[in-house]
Order: structure tokens, then sequence, then C-alpha cells
């Protein structure tokens, strides 16, 4: 047991760092179109943008996780103690019930690399104020 548990470990030192790298390779309009496929349905970004069935996304990367204002985030979210940066949002978008327990969000995850990292650059173009 403590032989696969230490194999689990390295392989994950491994490859954490390539969640970096390919985070900032994304491609933001590839992203866009993926995020009002898969995302818009309950968050907005951009000019205007207000919390919907999720939060607004304006500046997420950058900010304190559990802290949009006006949104009630669960218990998980608000004490997560983490600020979103393009790795946190990597695991995130992977798999949200597996990253923090008790999340309210119900979306699957999206398991390609390439569209997480699409993802994350199109969100990280965007400031608190909306603006890119």
């Amino acid at each position: 047991m403590k032989f696969k548990y230490a194999a689990m470990v390295a392989t994950l030192a491994m490859i954490a760092p390539l969640a970096s790298a390919f985070a900032a390779d994304g491609d933001p309009a590839a992203g866009e179109t993926l995020f009002k496929q898969k995302c818009a349905v309950c968050h907005k970004i951009g000019p205007g943008a207000t919390n919907f069935v999720g939060p607004e996304l304006n500046g997420i990367v950058g900010r304190v996780a559990g802290t949009a204002p006006g949104y009630s985030f669960s218990d998980g979210v608000k004490n997560a103690g983490w600020t979103w940066d393009a790795d946190k949002l990597n695991v995130w978008l992977t798999n949200p019930k597996a990253d923090v327990s008790g999340t309210k969000m119900i979306f699957a995850g999206l398991p390609k690399d390439t569209d997480r990292a699409n993802v994350i650059a199109y969100l990280a173009q965007f400031k608190a104020d909306g603006s890119k």
C-alpha cells in the first residue's frame, strides 16, 4: 500500500508543473467558445456581468475563493483558503466536486487538458470590472 501511494505522489509531482505550462498556452478564442457552451449556463463574465446560478467570473484569476460579492458560496469554497490562479483553476475545472467536498457546483468537469487551458486563458483576460 505504501508503494502505491508513493508511486502516485511521484507521478503527480512529475505532471504538476505541466499545469502552468499548458494554462499559459491556452487559446482565449477557443476558450470563449467552450465557455459559451459549457459555462455560460451558470456563470457570467465581461462588462455588466452579475451573479447568476454561479458567481460572476470577472477578475477570477487573483481573487480569493469564495469572495465574489453578493454570491452565497458553499462552506467548502468559502473556507478553501486559496487564491484562484491557473493551476488552481486547472484542478477545479478537472472535477470541482473532487476538489471541494460539498461544493454547490454541479459541473462534472472538463477532462481534456486543452479545453481547460483554453477556458483558463479566456477567463484570465478579464479584470474585476469586466474589461479585458
